[in-house]
Formats: C-alpha cells, sequence, structure tokens
C-alpha cells in the first residue's frame, strides 16, 4: 500500500475504527458459535436455535439506521462511545444474571444488535478522513472488523468448553472495555463531514434505484457473509456430527478468509474497478454455495468449498463499498445506514431461512441451493446496470476512482 495513503486520511482514527467494528463483530456474532452449547442447555430446537442465532442479525441491522442517524447528527465518535456502552451494560448483565431461557437469549440478542449497528459508525467514521481514489482502501480496513467473528469462532466454544458459555460474556468484556478506552483516546471526526441528514434524505434516498442496487448487492455479499458464519457451526455440527470446538474451529477458518478479503477486495477495486470485481465474485461463490448443497461426504471438500464463497464474498464486501462512496458520497452517512441494514436483513433471512428449511426437510440443501441461485440473480443485475453506471457517476470525468 503506497505512501499516499497513508498520508491521505488520518491513521489513528483508521485503527481506531477497525478495532471498534473488530470487536463489536466478535461480540454482535458470538451466540453463532456458542449456539450449539446454550441450544444443547436450553433444550432449543434446530429452528429456534436458528432464530436465536439470527436475532443479533436482524437487531443489528435494523438499529444500523439508528446509528447511523446519530452518527449524522452528533458525530461519528459519540454514537460509537454510546454504542460500545450499551453493549457492554447488556453483556455484564447477562453475565452476572445468567441466561436461563430462550426467551432471555432473544433479549440478550436484541441488544448484541448494537455492536452490529457498529457498521454505520466505523465506515462513515474512516470514510470521511480519505478522498475518492483511497475509499477501497480505506473502507476495506475499517470494514476488516469482520474478522471480529474469527476470535468468536475460534475461542467461543473452548471458552465455553472450558468455564461455561455463560462466563464467555464476562470474559468478552475485557478487550470490550479496553477497545472502549483507545477508541475514545485515539478516534477523532473528521474536519470535513457532510451536514446531518433528516428522516427525509432516507426517503430521499430509497427514491433512488442505485440505492436499492447496492442494498440487493449488499444483502448477498455481506448477508451472505454474516448468514454462512453464524450457520455454520451448526452445520458442521448437524451435517458432519462434529462437537462445537471442532465446529468452531473449522468455521474459524471459513470467516478468517471472509473477513481477510474485504480490504483486499476494496484494494483490487480501487485498481481494476468495483463492478469488475463483484462479477467475478458472485460468479465464484454462487459455484462453490451450489457445489455444498449436493451433501459432500467429505467435510474437508465441504470446508474448501466453503473458504472459496467467503473469500467471494469478503472481498465482495469490499467491492461494494468501494463504489458507494462514488455514487454517494454526500448521502454516505445514509446510506452506509441503509445498505447496512441490507446486509444485516440479507444475513439474517440467511441464517433463520436454513435453520426453517432444515427443521423442516432434515436437510440444508434446498437452503444452500436457493442462497447460490441468488447470487446468480445479484450477477445478472450488476450486469444489467455497469453501462449505466460506468457512463455517469462513474464516468472518467465525474471520479477519479475505477468503477
Amino acid at each position: 500500500m503506497n505512501t499516499s495513503f497513508w498520508k491521505a486520511g488520518h491513521a489513528p482514527t483508521l485503527f481506531a475504527a477497525f478495532l471498534y467494528f473488530d470487536l463489536s463483530f466478535m461480540v454482535w456474532y458470538v451466540l453463532g458459535p456458542l449456539g450449539v452449547q446454550i441450544a444443547t442447555d436450553l433444550g432449543l430446537s434446530t429452528q429456534q436455535r436458528a432464530m436465536m442465532v439470527a436475532t443479533p442479525i436482524l437487531a443489528g441491522a435494523v438499529l444500523r439506521l439508528f446509528m447511523g442517524a446519530l452518527a449524522d447528527r452528533t458525530s461519528p465518535k459519540t454514537a460509537g462511545l454510546l454504542g460500545q456502552i450499551i453493549v457492554i451494560v447488556a453483556l455484564a448483565i447477562a453475565w452476572l444474571l445468567g441466561i436461563h431461557t430462550y426467551t432471555q437469549a432473544l433479549l440478550l440478542g436484541l441488544f448484541l444488535g448494537f455492536a452490529g449497528a457498529s457498521f454505520a459508525v466505523a465506515l462513515p467514521l474512516a470514510s470521511q478522513w480519505y478522498p475518492p481514489q483511497h475509499q477501497g482502501k480505506a473502507m476495506g480496513i475499517a470494514g476488516a472488523g469482520n474478522s471480529g467473528t474469527v476470535l468468536a469462532a475460534l475461542f467461543a466454544p473452548a471458552l465455553a468448553a472450558l468455564f461455561g458459555w455463560g462466563n464467555v460474556f464476562g470474559l468478552a468484556l475485557i478487550p470490550l472495555v479496553l477497545t472502549l478506552i483507545i477508541f475514545a483516546s485515539v478516534a477523532k471526526n473528521a474536519p470535513e463531514r457532510p451536514a446531518p441528514k433528516s428522516m427525509a434524505d432516507y426517503f430521499k434516498a430509497l427514491g433512488d434505484r442505485d440505492s436499492w442496487w447496492f442494498m440487493f448487492f449488499y444483502s448477498i455479499t455481506f448477508g451472505g457473509f454474516l448468514g454462512l458464519a453464524s450457520t455454520l457451526p451448526g452445520y458442521f455440527h448437524d451435517q458432519y456430527g462434529f462437537d462445537p470446538v471442532k465446529a468452531g474451529l473449522y468455521t474459524a477458518a471459513c470467516v478468517f478468509a471472509g473477513s481477510m478479503m474485504r480490504p483486499l477486495g476494496g484494494a483490487l477495486a480501487d485498481r481494476i474497478g468495483g463492478i469488475r470485481s463483484l462479477l467475478m465474485m458472485y460468479t465464484c461463490a454462487s459455484i462453490c454455495i451450489a457445489a455444498v448443497g449436493f451433501n459432500l461426504p467429505s467435510a474437508y471438500a465441504a470446508l474448501a468449498l466453503f473458504v472459496a464463497a467467503m473469500l467471494s464474498l469478503g472481498a465482495g464486501n469490499g467491492a461494494v463499498f468501494q463504489l458507494v462512496p462514488q455514487r454517494f458520497r454526500k448521502e454516505i452517512g445514509v446510506m452506509t445506514g441503509l445498505v447496512g441494514m441490507a446486509g444485516g436483513i440479507g444475513g439474517f433471512c440467511l441464517t433463520a431461512g436454513l435453520g426453517a428449511i432444515k427443521q423442516a426437510t432434515g436437510d440444508y440443501q434446498i437452503g444452500l441451493w436457493l442462497f447460490a441461485s441468488l447470487g446468480v440473480l445479484a450477477w445478472v443485475g450488476l450486469h444489467g446496470v455497469k453501462l449505466r453506471w460506468r457512463t455517469t457517476w462513474g464516468s472518467a470525468a465525474i471520479t477519479a476512482a475505477r468503477v
């Protein structure tokens, strides 16, 4: 990464945005790796387990609008501090009082949604410091906080086996409090920030057809990444009989691939264009997910295909947010909230849908094939708009970035 990038913005804020996003994603996702253990202790069905895991995803999706508006009205840093405090308090209560029923697990999931809403704060906080030609790298680095899912998948099941899954919530408080201190100390709001947006601005943005395209594209890339990450612990347990720790290790490999590819996907989109990048990513992801749907007898083969799919979806996340600031630079706070909400809703639908299909049919096959079909639909839609985008807001006369 060239030196001009590091001189173009504010590196401490970029680091703080990444760290905040990373640890927030860790706790937003933590019910996924713990799902098998919690479901066993609480006596939950497959569908209830899926709904418990999906609840933070849906809550995070809806709260992204609120947090995005709060970041606009006050500042990204203020919104980030508030979101972190709410999550810390919720986890502390869950740790001290315990989770004893399905309803209590769902209630915790609702509050963990504030961690998922960090997306609508961390990305504008970083983006507003950087010029158009560096948006892919900046948004990719800040968005690499997806890697927090790796930490949860890797350590949560093992810690639960050692100390009990309830104590995992208490242990998570340690890095969260440290992150809050660092964020409060080094993060700074950009000197040039867009004017605050009203609800009318959100409705105005929804009146632009391009916003709907971006919401759809991100619901497949980010929704697919998060939905698979949340489902895979249960998938490897159900499909191959893995214990929670082994299922967590397999899942960690998949989510590591996806999260690490986000900044690389943004950098690739800066180089070859976001549209071209996304077309390649949708192709690869759809083929891999469709292949897994044939119920492969080998867990290693399934792992390899899931890793390839997550690499593609992770890179796609970076590519989408290389394009969004080019099209909606003045409305980046609004669009980050809307597009992020769509991604969360996509993740909720995939997680809950796969669980419901597994409960009804005893198999994940139909659900995986339906998701692969949506990837194909996204490819067709993107191919259909690429000429218009490249000759209007994406033309060389409008932006220095590759579209």
